[in-house]
């Protein structure tokens, strides 16, 4: 085999390098992503599955607080029902957030979250919650979203989720493109709507 001397070995490596930062950009969302639902890292919540659903409640009380908000230009409107709630740790709690779309077009909506301060993340666990699917409203539609949570006990053992008494949850929702099926269903109904 013959071995790459000056230029072609300089760019037999630079493509080597392009490929593997290509590899690690397209590695780099999931694998964050996986960190911080692990970690609560960024004040990424936890979400409450079968097997640990079951806990303990405590005689202690934390307050939560609730915030939204819409990305630049997202028309729709978008707030909490309840803007504060005092929970015991391990109680299952359920509010709601109100969403509304001033539009005459369908539009559909995803929801990014998170909790402050960032060390309480790992312990606000999510049993349900709109933020999980995307949410279509229709021209004029109001809806009630809910999210059912609880604070996890363990967070009075942590060094530093002992000192945490006030948790906020915040969304902010951001556009996304119509699912097919919805869209094809309004492109139907607009080209009957012509003919």
């Amino acid at each position: 085999m013959k071995r790459l001397e000056g230029p072609n070995r300089t760019v037999a490596y630079l493509v080597g390098v392009v490929v593997f930062m290509g590899a690690m950009a397209w590695a780099a969302v999931p694998f964050y992503d996986w960190f911080c639902r692990v970690t609560g890292f960024g004040g990424t919540t936890g979400v409450a599955s079968d097997a640990a659903y079951e806990h303990e409640v405590l005689d202690q009380t934390i307050k939560v607080r609730f915030d939204a908000s819409v990305e630049r230009d997202f028309p729709w409107v978008f707030k909490p029902m309840t803007r504060e709630m005092e929970i015991n740790i391990g109680q299952d709690a359920l509010v709601f957030y109100e969403a509304y779309n001033p539009t005459d077009r369908p539009i559909a909506g995803a929801a990014s979250y998170n909790v402050v301060p960032y060390q309480a993340g790992g312990f606000f666990i999510k049993v349900e919650c709109f933020c999980f699917t995307e949410q279509v409203l229709q021209p004029g539609e109001r809806v009630e979203m809910p999210v059912s949570f609880y604070v996890d006990p363990e967070i009075v053992e942590d060094r530093e989720g002992q000192y945490i008494h006030n948790i906020t949850l915040g969304y902010t929702f951001h556009e996304i493109d119509l699912p097919e099926d919805q869209a094809a269903s309004l492109e139907t109904e607009q080209d009957a709507s012509f003919n």
